[in-house]
Order: C-alpha cells, then sequence, then structure tokens
C-alpha cells in the first residue's frame, strides 16, 4: 500500500482485495444511494396504483415485482462501480439461469404466472378468510412466489401461488352476509313445535340477526336418541362468530328454563341371567 506522508492513495489497490479505497468508498455510496432510490419509487408507484382504485392485493403484487426488477439494476450499478465488467456479470447470470432453469426453476416462473393471476382475477381480496390446501387464514399478501396468510391464532403460513391457483378455495368472507347454522337436539318425547318456536324467539331478540332473509329452524334428522334440529339465521359476515357463539349459548340455556330435554349419547345394556 502506498503512502504520500502521512496520507493513504485512495487510487492504490488494497492487498488481498485488489480493489482501491475509492472504489469500495464510491460503491457503497452507489449502494445506499440506489437502495434509498428503490424504496422511494416503490412507495411512489404503490401510492399511484392506489390512487387508481386498483384492488390492495394488485398493488401488492406489482410493487413487490417492481422492487425485485430494481434491486437488480442497484446490485448491477454495485458491482459496475467495484470495476467489474457489468456485462460479463450479466452474461454469467443469463448462463447461470439458464442452468438453473434445466433443473427446475421452471416453479418458479409457474409461482410467478400464478401469482400474476391471482392479483389480476382475484379469487380473493387482501384481509379475506380463506381455505385451501387444508390450510385457513387470513390472506396478508400475494408475494411473487407465494401467498402469505395469518391464521386465527396469528401463526404465519406461506403457500406457493401455483398450489393456490390451482386448488380448490373457500372464502368465507368475499359475501357480506353469512348464515349461521346452529345445530340443537331435544329429546323424542318433547314437543318439536315448542322447541322451535323457543329457538326462533332466541333469533329474534338478537339485533345482529337479519330480518331478510328471516331466520328459521328446520328438523334435519331423527337420530338415535334425539330429534336433530338447525337453525338458520342470516347475519353480516363480520357478525359471523360472535353469532354463533352467543345463539347456542343462548338456546341452550332458553331449552333448559323451558324443561326441553337435552339429550346426550347413551346405551342402554339388558343383563340376561341363565
Amino acid at each position: 500500500m502506498a503512502f504520500f506522508g502521512d496520507k493513504m492513495d485512495l487510487n492504490q489497490p488494497l492487498p488481498y482485495i485488489g480493489f482501491t479505497p475509492m472504489q469500495i468508498i464510491w460503491a457503497l455510496v452507489v449502494l445506499i444511494v440506489g437502495i434509498i432510490i428503490v424504496k422511494i419509487v416503490v412507495a411512489i408507484f404503490r401510492k399511484s396504483l392506489k390512487r387508481a382504485k386498483l384492488p390492495p392485493i394488485l398493488v401488492e403484487f406489482l410493487a413487490r415485482f417492481l422492487s425485485a426488477l430494481l434491486y437488480v439494476f442497484v446490485i448491477l450499478a454495485f458491482a459496475a462501480a467495484l470495476g467489474f465488467d457489468v456485462n460479463s456479470v450479466v452474461l454469467g447470470l443469463s448462463a447461470v439461469i439458464g442452468l438453473i432453469l434445466a433443473f427446475g426453476l421452471q416453479d418458479s416462473f409457474m409461482n410467478m404466472a400464478a401469482g400474476f393471476w391471482i392479483a389480476s382475477i382475484r379469487p380473493f381480496n387482501k384481509g379475506d378468510v380463506v381455505s385451501t390446501q387444508g390450510m385457513t387464514g387470513k390472506v396478508s399478501a400475494v408475494g411473487i412466489m407465494s401467498t402469505e396468510m395469518l391464521t386465527p391464532d396469528n401463526t404465519y403460513i406461506t403457500i406457493p401461488n401455483k398450489l393456490v391457483w390451482g386448488s380448490p378455495m373457500i372464502n368465507y368472507t368475499r359475501q357480506k352476509t353469512r348464515r349461521v347454522d346452529v345445530d340443537v337436539s331435544i329429546g323424542y318425547g318433547m314437543d318439536v313445535n315448542k322447541a322451535i318456536q323457543i329457538a326462533m324467539d332466541v333469533m329474534r331478540s338478537d339485533k345482529r340477526i337479519l330480518k331478510d332473509p328471516a331466520p328459521s329452524v328446520y328438523v334435519v334428522e331423527l337420530a338415535d336418541s334425539s330429534i336433530n334440529l338447525q337453525l338458520r339465521p342470516w347475519t353480516k359476515t363480520a357478525d359471523y362468530w360472535g353469532v354463533r357463539g352467543d345463539l347456542t349459548q343462548k338456546v341452550y340455556e332458553a331449552f333448559r328454563k323451558e324443561g326441553m330435554e337435552i339429550p346426550f349419547p347413551q346405551v342402554d345394556v339388558h343383563l340376561k341371567k341363565e
């Protein structure tokens, strides 16, 4: 390393690494400034898409795609600042990418394509609660490669986009209203019409239950030890779980108060004596 007096020559290559201090400083400046510019550009791009009133899930997907693309250019600029031949780097990356493609990167492109179609056609939106691939959660984002969800107990799940796009899906929150099905049982010998009336009164007393469609009660099964009824009120989707829980409790309390027997499975055993 060469010195002039007590000062370091910033244009003299450093031992072992071969880069000059000036190259390293300039490369770091390019990297930091590039990262800042990418964040600003992506933020402006995201706001522009939101002003265009595009679906949030499509906005997030496009913003992430643009961010990944811009970071590639930042890395190339960083390499160029260090003195690398960027054309050679690009050529080398192309060769590596071609090799990886031969060994299965097709799945990555399938995930990207599936993510684009999910974000465009929107079988669900950000914040919807869906079930797919045997898992249920609230959609938090659709990334370039995977769909991100949070379960009710706040567990983070990622599912490859191609599996989401190619599988049956249940969207629990797409519709504004839902029917709440609550199953209850009464014993044989109980007055079925009275039980139905009690259940109807309980449902009509809950202001969250809609009047149109009107709530109803049906006898759905004559089981081994019980007559099974099903309460079918309608409510706003946001009130679904609250109505379901409260209705189950209130019907149980009302049946007990009115003397309606709620049976439980039982077996009669007859002993035969010789």
